[in-house]
């Protein structure tokens, strides 16, 4: 099969990569469309250690009759591949197994490719009246809704996103459905804020803009640097949270001392539930549309990633399925 794989010589396409053999309580997927995050980019910058297949972001069939459902049947999946028996996967927690595996990720090829394997109960079937487009998103969306179920945000506060990459744009979106109350995208691109500026208000640029600083309940961290979450210490209030969704190839050292003097809480947030994720996707009240810069088959992976790495690119999907 052909796979795009990440190792010490670099990215390449390899065309005749071994199809992989599902484990036990595992199946086969065939797959259509996968998506280039920034963790992928990261990545291939020496993040994690990771050599293989990359990719996490997918949806496509099954490649045989199995326990979900027939050949054909259409598929997402769960990214972590716990033990299965430990604590953490007894309480639905496989994402801190900590002896998973993690598709693309950690010690488990990823999407990138015309076939993956998963367990069998990573696997969800996607609703029929939502196209491999939206359902590619379902992933990212996850992490995203995962912010609202960490926090109880009432409607009085006021919620601040720093970030209009792939993900800060997808939770600026899925907050509006979540949130009542004020709302803030801060990017430096102004074509991505207006994706979502009719549904909130956006800044551009606002690292010298005082009058937004310590009047945050919560600021949600997306922006893929160390320097955001020095502006999230600016813009929460005392006794304020900051959520941190970025991952990082290399750390730089921060003064935290903010965080003490205004006693502000930090939560790291990471993978969330794919149901809740695909449920609100099929309800079509996210215009997902908006996030796609451009769709390139598996074959023209080189400029993809280069395309997905440039300042300013929206999602970037790779096509495996013709």
């Amino acid at each position: 099969m052909k796979a795009l794989k990440y190792s010490s010589a670099g990215l390449h396409l390899e065309k005749n990569a071994p199809i992989p053999i599902p484990a036990s309580a595992e199946s086969l997927v065939r797959v259509h469309l996968a998506g280039i995050c920034r963790t992928d980019l990261e990545l291939t910058e020496g993040y994690m250690g990771f050599q293989g297949i990359l990719g996490h972001e997918f949806v496509g069939e099954l490649a045989e009759d199995g326990e979900i459902g027939a050949a054909g049947t259409r598929v997402v999946g769960e990214i972590n591949a716990g033990c299965g028996e430990c604590a953490a996967c007894r309480q639905g927690l496989e994402r801190h197994c900590p002896q998973r595996t993690v598709l693309g990720i950690l010690g488990r090829d990823g999407c990138m490719a015309e076939y993956l394997a998963l367990p069998n109960r990573n696997l969800i079937a996607v609703p029929g009246n939502l196209s491999d487009e939206d359902a590619v998103f379902t992933e990212p969306l996850a992490a995203a809704l995962e912010i609202f179920e960490q926090l109880h945000i009432q409607p009085a506060q006021r919620v601040c996103i720093l970030g209009d990459g792939k993900l800060g744009l997808l939770i600026a979106l899925a907050a509006r459905h979540r949130h009542e109350g004020d709302l803030l995208l801060i990017g430096h691109h102004a074509e991505k804020l207006a994706i979502a500026n009719d549904r909130m208000q956006t800044i551009l640029e606002p690292h010298t803009d005082e009058s937004e600083q310590k009047k945050w309940d919560f600021v949600i961290e997306a922006t893929g640097q160390s320097s955001g979450l020095t502006l999230a210490m600016k813009l929460a209030k005392p006794r304020g949270v900051i959520v941190l969704k970025s991952t990082m190839a290399q750390a730089e050292a921060l003064d935290l001392t903010p965080l003490v003097i205004d006693e502000i809480t930090v939560v790291g947030s990471r993978c969330g539930r794919f149901q809740p994720a695909l449920q609100l996707l099929a309800r079509g009240v996210l215009p997902i549309g908006r996030l796609i810069e451009t769709v390139y088959p598996l074959e023209e992976a080189d400029a993809a990633w280069k395309r997905a790495s440039q300042a300013g690119a929206k999602k970037v999907l790779l096509r495996i399925k013709q």
